[in-house]
């Protein structure tokens, strides 16, 4: 059975769940879920006005001959200050569908990718006597590899998380935030042991 060492405050290792840290890897699959995630994150609510929203007369800037000047239409037109914009945004949903088996495949390919390569590793948040940057910096160094860190934390768990949220290139996220993107993202991974719980449970949901 894979397992995770423990790093910083703690001694063994956490073993991982073979039914989801077994998963081959799934490129389309998890290309599939990150956009999804990722269009899911976009607000949408760009907006600009076509020459039909602009506050401006819609007439002829001049009568056409006799002035000496260049012929015009609509001041409104995209091409002059003020007008329109031509082909400009507005707002739309960029909701990209998977369907809920994929994205927990893509979940559990993303996991099992970690544990083949040894970039996970485990952090007991109980054996933390208070926040300590200074651990935390002494913890992920014993963590193989280089590169950003992900570290995934369940509830309860505020002090350890104070310690790595003011570290550069580690980003600190509750279990049930984590997604696709957030683990494909990241070089290595942290987890406590009920993290860990919660992400098993979201990999192999019914």
């Amino acid at each position: 059975m894979p397992s995770a060492p423990y790093v910083g405050q703690g001694t063994g290792s956490l073993d991982l769940d073979e039914t989801v840290f077994g998963e081959p890897f799934h490129p389309s699959l998890v290309h599939e879920a990150v956009r999804s995630e990722l269009a899911a994150r976009r607000r949408g609510t760009a907006s600009t006005k076509t020459r039909g929203e602009v506050a401006m007369t819609g007439a002829k800037a001049w009568r056409q001959k006799g002035t000496g000047r260049a012929r015009a239409g609509a001041l409104s037109t995209p091409q002059r200050t003020g007008g329109g914009v031509a082909f400009g945004p507005k707002p739309r949903s960029f909701t990209v569908k998977v369907n809920r088996k994929a994205r927990r495949r893509a979940l559990r390919a993303a996991l099992t990718l970690h544990a083949e390569r040894g970039s996970i590793g485990a952090v007991d948040p109980f054996a933390w006597q208070g926040p300590s940057t200074k651990d935390a910096v002494a913890a992920l160094a014993q963590l193989e590899g280089d590169g950003s860190v992900l570290v995934v934390l369940g509830d309860g768990e505020e002090s350890c998380a104070r310690s790595f949220r003011n570290i550069a290139d580690v980003s600190v996220m509750g279990a049930d935030d984590v997604g696709v993107a957030d683990l494909v993202g990241a070089s290595r991974l942290v987890v406590s042991g009920a993290a860990l719980e919660r992400l098993v449970e979201k990999a192999v949901a019914k």
